[in-house]
């Protein structure tokens, strides 16, 4: 097999695990491959890209996706693990999660329905897209090189329309019980660190709160709520002896709509907002026991937001951890946007949308493998020696941090330089250039798009 760099070695290798032996070897060169690959990421274009790089046959590469043994999970955990070696060594662990649609065409697609595309749509328009809807939970890490964290996904799960799940005789989940399952997996497999949850409406379930309830020393949620909530005090305590069975909940409290159209009194604060600025905004807080039928009571605290500059709808948050201040939820809310932005990315610069696999096997590995990717890349990017992190990025006004753009492109400028070349015999040659010579190529070859 072709030799890759320790720096990728050190990182591709930690995968080893999840795969046999000689599938890993060639996961590694694929996985290499993609990151050069500019366009489609079909197994096909990747081969293509790294040309006499890639050992063996062709239809071994192909394999991987159909038929090589394949673990989903321990990939995820291996991924976890290295993020959160890497970035969050200690103290909470932020989580966002969300789905998004990858449009795939064909009539004979496992797995395809047709799915709003929240991207494509506005409060008064929809849009429908053909294809996969895939379920992300992503860690948010703190690069040092960015003001905002990034959202690196560690567990991808592809969600069903309900009637493919009638016809094939399975359970129906619904995102929110995906993330659920995604979220009791991550809490197994780290049971000393604290996690903090930040998901959007979708995940605004009294079933995922409930969850957060039961797991509250390690896991709490954060997410969008209901103007109109049912929202209840605790039940009494039972007073002596009496026939029947004690009350579920007390007595019914004001929505909390109703509370804000009574109450005149609204605090001002300045907190962190979506992408990294910051925003005044005013305020109204409160709390209770948000309740349903054969589930029970969960104490929540919410938070009504009202932008000043009138550029966001009021908003309503809450979250399991009635301890957070208002400026706490706020900002762990915006926060989550940056799973936004990973979503924007990895269509840009990954070709998420572009593989072309068909079998149940090929569609549950191929775009999960994508979204692995991504976090490859960052994490490659943080062993790159200093003076490949310093080749110029992409640059436009108002820029002033690194951006996925820059890394990927600065990953694949070290590639071409320290791998293909290398690999070829034609790094000694190439070293020999003029300095601003060599550059001009690499960004030519290195284009992030």
């Amino acid at each position: 097999m072709i030799k890759l760099p320790v720096a990728l070695e050190k990182v591709t290798g930690a995968l080893a695990p999840a795969f046999t032996k000689p599938t890993h070897a060639r996961v590694c060169v694929l996985l290499t491959a993609a990151i050069l690959t500019v366009g489609s990421r079909t197994i096909s274009n990747i081969l293509r890209t790294a040309g006499s790089l890639v050992p063996g046959h062709w239809s071994t590469y192909h394999r991987i996706f159909s038929r090589a043994k394949f673990w989903h999970w321990r990939v995820g955990r291996i991924l976890a693990t290295l993020v959160i070696e890497a970035f969050c060594p200690d103290g909470l662990i932020y989580l966002a999660g969300d789905d998004t649609v990858d449009e795939h065409r064909g009539a004979k697609v496992y797995g395809k329905g047709c799915h709003r595309d929240a991207v494509r749509s506005s409060h008064s328009f929809t849009t429908y897209r053909w294809g996969h809807k895939w379920v992300v939970l992503a860690i948010l890490a703190r690069v040092p090189w960015s003001t905002r964290p990034w959202a690196l996904p560690v567990l991808v799960t592809l969600y069903q329309p309900k009637e493919l799940n009638e016809k094939a005789g399975r359970r129906h989940k619904t995102p929110a019980d995906l993330m659920r399952q995604m979220l009791a997996v991550l809490l197994g497999w780290f049971p000393e660190r604290k996690f903090v949850f930040s998901g959007d409406g979708g995940f605004a379930t009294h079933d995922l709160a409930h969850f957060a309830k039961r797991h509250h020393r390690q896991l709490t949620l954060v997410s969008r709520f209901y103007s109109n909530a049912n929202l209840y005090a605790a039940p009494p305590q039972p007073q002596g002896k009496k026939n029947g069975r004690p009350r579920k909940k007390g007595h019914k409290l004001a929505s909390p709509e109703e509370v804000v159209n009574q109450s005149g009194k609204r605090r001002k604060l300045t907190v962190a907002w979506y992408g990294g600025g910051q925003r005044k905004v005013e305020v109204i807080t409160g709390t209770g026991h948000w309740y349903q039928a054969g589930i029970g009571l969960v104490e929540i605290r919410w938070v009504f937001v009202h932008d000043l500059t009138g550029t966001h709808r009021d908003d309503y948050f809450f979250t399991t951890d009635i301890s957070l201040s208002p400026r706490a939820i706020i900002e762990i809310f915006t926060g989550r946007w940056s799973i936004e932005t990973m979503f924007q990315e990895m269509r840009a610069y990954l070709g998420l949308e572009t593989t072309r696999g068909r079998t149940r096997s090929t569609v549950l590995r191929a775009a999960p493998m994508l979204f692995a990717l991504y976090t490859l890349v960052v994490l490659l990017y943080v062993q790159l020696p200093s003076r490949w992190k310093s080749v110029e990025g992409i640059s436009w006004p108002g820029k002033s941090t690194v951006t996925f753009s820059d890394v990927i492109t600065r990953v694949r400028c070290w590639l071409w330089a320290e791998w293909v070349f290398q690999s070829l015999g034609k790094h000694y040659a190439f070293s020999k250039l003029p300095h601003r010579f060599r550059d001009t190529i690499l960004h030519a070859l290195a284009a992030a798009a």
